[in-house]
């Protein structure tokens, strides 16, 4: 069996599909779709939903209305099915008890709990493999979970919005109000939220806290908000911010322990970066946005630590203001959004995982 075979592609970019739908819901689980296929049309499929859930081949499993012949089925998924005890029993023994003899599959999983055992145990139990689907288009969708096991990091996100001319915001002495300058779209800004309940944690320095007093926060998209992470080593943030005083989970990097309701977390000044990345492997944080200024973004930028870079192009000009990160990196993409232009880019050179 060809792994490059039309029908297989086929039904691994349904699986894709499928496992796209969890994004936000499922961490610190990756996202799996799975179909079965019976004489070239599928008659049942499946998601992971969320963590504790069923997983998808679980799913597509118990979809089956016919469970007469699942013997006969070929089973698709995009990730090796695991092999190990979790919140759920192994995906490999089930596919096993249900006697499916072929099981397609797009990657491996590199959580060292299963890294290829999963795959293993299939064939040690008779089941011929077809490895490799749309393998690449396999790993992009996981790549929150892959950068977290192979980096012991989370998947990092540069985010910020630039006007037409370069600037990310006015100067100080031009702005009144202690509240964010848009620059975006109202669209642009759904965007962002959306974003925000897909991803884990979110990061900016003190100086966004003291200029704009911001939320961070999820309001309009369904979904959760992610922890907010502010990096504050001389304990400058005022206490009076909002992200002080709300219930959201909020975490404070800071050289000082501050009187806080919120968990702070000491730093050398000296060790910033390796200390949040330390901190969030611990907490099992597999994805991190960027936002805040453009010391803080740049600060990541100089350090090669992003995966990824989101700039909202506004047609505006602000003609003489703070100027926007310098990034490098290769434009992988251009969407319109409104009046406003999303560019997504990624470091070079990308050696994959």
């Amino acid at each position: 069996m060809n792994k490059k075979d039309p029908i297989h592609i086929k039904f691994m970019q349904r699986c894709l599909d499928l496992a796209l739908l969890g994004l936000g819901q499922t961490y610190p689980n990756p996202l799996v779709g799975c179909v079965l296929v019976h004489k070239g049309k599928i008659v049942s499929e499946g998601w992971h939903q969320k963590k504790g859930e069923p997983h998808a081949e679980v799913l597509a499993i118990q979809n089956l209305k016919n469970k007469s012949i699942l013997s006969q089925c070929t089973l698709y998924v995009n990730l090796e099915p695991c092999n190990h005890f979790g919140s759920t029993p192994p995906c490999s023994d089930l596919i096993i008890l249900s006697k499916i003899s072929k099981v397609i599959i797009g990657c491996y999983d590199p959580f060292k709990e299963v890294n290829g055992k999963g795959i293993e145990k299939l064939k040690a139990n008779g089941c011929e493999i077809v490895f490799g689907v749309l393998e690449e288009e396999a790993k992009e969708l996981n790549k929150r979970f892959f950068t977290f096991h192979l980096k012991k990091r989370p998947y990092i996100i540069l985010k910020w919005a630039q006007s037409l001319d370069g600037f990310i915001a006015p100067l100080k002495n031009k702005r009144s109000a202690k509240e964010p300058f848009w620059l975006s779209s109202d669209t642009s800004k759904l965007h962002s939220h959306l974003w925000r309940s897909q991803e884990q944690s979110i990061l900016v320095g003190v100086q966004t806290v003291i200029d704009d007093n911001p939320k961070l926060t999820n309001r309009k998209i369904k979904g959760s908000s992610p922890l907010r992470i502010v990096v504050d080593l001389k304990g400058r943030i005022p206490k009076d911010s909002i992200m002080l005083r709300d219930d959201n989970p909020t975490l404070l990097f800071s050289s000082k322990k501050e009187v806080s309701n919120k968990e702070v977390i000491i730093t050398d000044p000296k060790n910033v970066l390796p200390k949040i990345m330390s901190v969030l492997y611990e907490k099992n944080i597999q994805s991190l946005i960027v936002e805040g200024g453009t010391k803080t973004i740049q600060y990541f930028i100089n350090n090669n630590l992003w995966d990824e870079a989101r700039t909202i192009i506004s047609p505006k000009e602000i003609i003489n203001g703070i100027k926007s990160p310098i990034l490098g990196g290769k434009v992988k993409s251009r969407i319109q959004i409104e009046k406003d232009v999303l560019q997504i880019s990624i470091p070079l050179p990308k050696k994959g995982f």
